[in-house]
């Protein structure tokens, strides 16, 4: 008798867990894409770029890079529909490549060419490659429930607000940090000598940046000013020799010219939050002023 009253919980049991997991791969399918898990992690709120960039509608503009243009966040971009995909510890090719292999191309690439010594993310890029999904649909509902609950809970202030608070900070006076011994640190990585890896990486750019023009984007190379110790450094140097040697045409560099002046960084490498918006909107200006240019070359 306890036999069959233990196999029978069993059965119920197992049928109920059925049922759930039916119910959560059903309601998934309908409902579950909605909400992002607030990032907690830099890595972590690059995924999530990674994954709106295949989930939404194709942006204008994409921007891939490296942790130097992770800086730059997304809403520091006055234009609507702009997606950063560059990737803190990562390679420019990585987010370049998905671009490359997404059925459906954005507008304008800007890619960063700050660091060009590591390679591409090959996980990654299979990951968002083509058009299969990049998550799986089973228990999905209880993510989106958290994600729901973080949302409103840590989610993103009013934009309004967001749009005064940035105001506010570039009518602030640079930093004064002391970033000494992070400079330091910086210059004695950035001896190394880049060549191999570097040139490997610029043959892949290019090779990237033409089958794009060819489906009608356009390609823009940035650099993102670096501390002028930085600037001067040999890794630097030569990366900028192989990248003025692989691009010699200047009408795929998009000059940006902030004032140096204002800007710091934490490290030497890496924009602090002031210097980025002042960086992003110099980006703005250069990339409106360039093709405002090039429109009026082109008409008749």
């Amino acid at each position: 008798m306890q036999q069959d009253l233990t196999l029978s919980w069993l059965v119920k049991c197992a049928a109920a867990a059925a049922a759930l997991l039916l119910a959560c791969a059903l309601t998934t399918a309908r409902f579950g894409s909605a909400l992002e898990q607030p990032a907690v992690t830099t890595r972590g709120g690059s995924l999530i770029s990674f994954n709106r960039y295949v989930r939404d509608p194709t942006p204008d503009i994409v921007l891939v890079g490296s942790s130097v243009a992770w800086r730059l966040k997304e809403e520091y971009f006055s234009p609507p529909r702009v997606r950063n995909l560059s990737l803190t510890g990562g390679s420019p090719l990585t987010g370049l490549e998905i671009v490359a292999n997404r059925p459906n191309p954005p507008k304008i690439v800007l890619i960063e060419t700050n660091v060009l010594t590591r390679e591409s993310d090959s996980a990654l890029i299979e990951k968002f490659s083509g058009s299969a999904r990049t998550e799986a649909l089973l228990l999905r509902p209880v993510r989106t429930a958290v994600a729901g609950y973080e949302t409103w809970k840590h989610g993103e202030p009013d934009p309004a607000r967001a749009r005064a608070e940035r105001d506010r900070l570039l009518d602030q006076p640079p930093s004064t940090f002391d970033n000494k011994v992070y400079l330091a640190r910086a210059l004695e990585q950035n001896e190394a000598d880049p060549t191999v890896p570097a040139r490997a990486n610029v043959v892949r750019i290019r090779q990237v940046i033409e089958e794009l023009q060819r489906r009608g984007t356009r390609a823009f190379l940035i650099h993102v000013p670096f501390a002028p110790e930085i600037e001067g450094s040999r890794t630097v140097r030569i990366t900028n020799e192989i990248l003025d040697e692989a691009f010699p045409d200047r009408a795929l560099w998009l000059p940006i010219d902030p004032s140096r002046n204002e800007l710091r960084w934490d490290d030497g490498v890496h924009l602090d939050e002031r210097s980025a918006l002042i960086v992003a909107r110099a980006i703005e200006s250069a990339l409106e002023r360039t093709l405002a240019e090039r429109h009026s070359a082109h008409r008749p």
